[in-house]
């Protein structure tokens, strides 16, 4: 199956520091590829470059077959959960709209497939509930919802994710991934999918890339969350532990690690 997204010989630099370089990899429509690593590893600047926002030091990156280029309509964006003003008056369906028509320029005019195509979004990511509540009054994984909502919008070949699932309850966490998996699964795009905890997204995930310390290692997740690989990854002994279907990881640098929730420090299982 031909690649939607291709990196060849990718390296990205940060001042004098590598984030990595050598990167050879190839994204398949229908992938589910995640994207692991410690804070300043790379992670959200790979994401830089897919989008156009962000120029490679050397080597080439590729959508659908062309060179990268910013506003490419192969690609769906979903941002991190950061919440709206409490006073904020657009709508739910005014939201999800600016990802149907939020390319043009002037006023919008309603149309009934305009709308027919928004209450379709956001019957499909479970929001026709609330699709006239202002988006400052729900919450944080509501809100989510609609973002996922407004990225779908042109059925993109490419989803991209920049860890969506931060800020977010178990529940939401589930409810969002679950969405995200059914449009690999059901339209064939490719999800790239950006977050330093694998556990809520493990039952979907294809491939993971894990950097850190400017090298990297590719493969399924059995493959590269262990402990042999995260050891020599980081150059100290790090210990991985699986747990009732959930992946541990133990003894990471102190200097790589996120902030814990009050769980992880009773091994639950989160990945820096």
């Amino acid at each position: 199956m031909k690649s939607v997204v291709s990196l060849k010989g990718a390296c990205l630099k940060f001042g004098q520091r590598t984030l990595w370089e050598d990167l050879d990899l190839d994204i398949r429509p229908g992938e589910f590829f995640a994207v692991l690593g410690p804070n300043g590893s790379g992670k959200t600047s790979f994401l830089k470059v897919l989008l156009g926002l962000q120029k490679l030091h050397s080597g080439e990156a590729a959508l659908g077959g062309r060179p990268v280029e910013r506003g490419s309509s192969l690609i769906g964006y979903i941002p991190q959960q950061k919440s709206f003003a409490p006073d904020t008056p657009m709508r739910a369906r005014d939201l999800v709209a600016l990802g149907v028509d939020g390319h043009r320029w002037g006023i919008r005019l309603s149309s009934a497939r305009t709308s027919r195509q928004v209450d379709q979004l956001l019957e499909l990511v479970g929001a026709s509930d609330y699709a006239n509540v202002p988006v400052g009054q729900l919450s944080g994984g509501e809100q989510q919802r609609l973002r996922v909502a407004q990225a779908l919008a042109t059925d993109p070949q490419v989803l991209l994710c920049d860890e969506p699932l931060l800020s977010l309850d178990l529940h939401h966490q589930q409810a969002v991934s679950a969405l995200i998996s059914k449009q690999s699964r059901e339209h064939n795009s490719a999800v790239v999918f950006v977050t330093h905890e694998i556990n809520p997204i493990i039952e979907y995930v294809d491939r993971v890339l894990y950097l850190a310390g400017g090298r990297f290692r590719v493969g399924a997740p059995d493959e590269v969350m262990t402990t042999e690989v995260l050891s020599d990854l980081y150059g100290s002994h790090v210990e991985v532990i699986r747990a009732n279907g959930r992946i541990v990881v133990v003894g990471l640098p102190d200097a790589t690690t996120h902030h814990h929730h009050a769980e992880a420090d009773t091994m639950a299982g989160e990945v820096a």
